[in-house]
């Protein structure tokens, strides 16, 4: 079990903390709360006091009748800064609900709280729960703090869609509901004490299809079910790494201790993994990205009645990889992925590797039967600009464990 530091902002969704708080003891973590002064307007101290035992704390200057110990540890002997020793002792920091205006201090490195001070001083690992309305989540000031926040190495629990707070309002920006906030902190908790040859690294995958709608029904699409991409990050996270998947319409279950964004178009593809890129230590771009999309979709449903045919329309879509390649820093890992079929297939492999800049290109024949799309088995050409080397056909969880090899052999050269 573990000792879990919960800072609570001022939005209505903090009633959603209380049943976190009450989950995580449950579950028999020690916690200790931190609220901000705005947070008291929708949840009072007494409520988090009676569920974690211990006294939260609201300001930087009220005493500590704790000092800074977490529930069932013995109290130091001095009278420790509050906000320097509840984080020192803290195996993690969770702050739900972040509201904007918590999410822009913290991202510049503002303290008008006692909260931000403890963000600042925590060496622990950061989660961040965001919840605001939704235009305020997409406002282009909120996307800037929330990747740099990234950068800076806090998981970003994203939020869900559904009804607001505000009368009539739906959309995403909903507080992730508790039992999701403590899975993501129990899945945290795991990866920073896990071993192997990715610790340490932070690995962004690409996953499944994205479609482009024609109308309010029908899409432009692939037949990538996910499942490579999801192979390598349940493989990247078994082997130490801290794993973000982006998730193009896939409908399988989550590998544990992964972060998940999902998504289904390709430019909301496009901006979840450019919002994730800048801290982003190793990128397995896997996912099936539409080359086109329709120049005009519909609004609601296109009727057959009438039409003896229908003719749409595509666009290009922007080359993600391209995109994030031409952003890449010193000491960045990128590996593209190909679907090609037929005798060109490795020609079209080593062009895209070049024409990218990447560090490899795995490549999918998917002429051969039974392996790519949907199936449980793969066979792969791993394509460097050092060589290139044949993955035999086997299970997809294998041939991830040959891909990231090959990762790792890159960067140890």
């Amino acid at each position: 079990m573990a000792r879990l530091l919960v800072g609570v902002s001022g939005g209505i969704a903090a009633f959603k903390a209380v049943q976190l708080v009450r989950l995580a003891t449950g579950a028999g973590h020690q916690v200790r709360v931190i609220q901000t002064p705005a947070s008291q307007r929708f949840v009072g101290a007494e409520t988090f006091r009676a569920i974690t035992g211990a006294p939260v704390l609201v300001d930087e200057f009220e005493p500590d009748a704790l000092r800074g110990a977490f529930p069932g540890d013995p109290a130091p002997a001095h009278a420790a800064i509050s906000h320097l020793a509840l984080v020192e002792s803290a195996d993690a920091f969770l702050i739900a609900p972040a509201t904007a205006n918590t999410i822009a201090a913290l991202a510049v490195g503002a303290t008008p709280s006692l909260l931000a001070s403890a963000y600042l001083a925590a060496d622990c690992p950061v989660l961040l729960a965001p919840a605001m309305n939704h235009r305020m989540w997409h406002h282009p000031a909120t996307v800037r703090n929330v990747a740099r926040l990234r950068e800076d190495g806090v998981t970003i629990i994203e939020p869900g869609s559904g009804r607001l707070a505000s009368l009539g309002e739906h959309g995403d920006g909903r507080l992730a509901e508790p039992d999701e906030l403590l899975a993501a902190i129990e899945r945290t908790l795991d990866a920073a004490t896990t071993d192997g040859d990715l610790a340490g690294l932070r690995v962004l995958i690409s996953a499944g299809g994205t479609r482009e709608p024609i109308d309010a029904v029908r899409f432009v699409g692939n037949r990538s079910s996910g499942r490579m991409g999801f192979a390598l990050a349940a493989r990247a996270r078994a082997r130490g790494a801290q794993v973000t998947i982006v998730a193009a319409n896939v409908a399988l279950p989550v590998p544990d201790g992964c972060e998940v964004i999902p998504v289904e178009t390709a430019e909301q593809l496009r901006h979840a993994c450019g919002d994730a890129f800048a801290s982003t230590d190793v990128l397995l771009m896997a996912a099936a990205v539409a080359d086109f999309r329709p120049v005009d979709p519909a609004g609601g449903k296109i009727k057959k009645a009438g039409r003896d045919g229908l003719t749409v329309d595509l666009e290009a879509t922007v080359d993600v990889l391209s995109e994030l390649s031409g952003r890449r820093r010193s000491g960045q890992t990128l590996f593209g992925f190909a679907a090609e079929h037929g005798e060109n297939a490795l020609a079209y492999a080593r062009d895209k590797l070049e024409r990218k800049r990447l560090d490899a290109v795995v490549l999918n024949d998917v002429s051969l039967p039974g392996i790519a799309f949907d199936a449980t088995e793969n066979a792969v050409t791993i394509v460097t600009h050092a060589g290139d080397r044949t993955v035999a056909r086997a299970d997809k969880a294998q041939v991830a464990d040959e891909i990231l090899d090959a990762v790792v052999a890159h960067r140890a050269r």
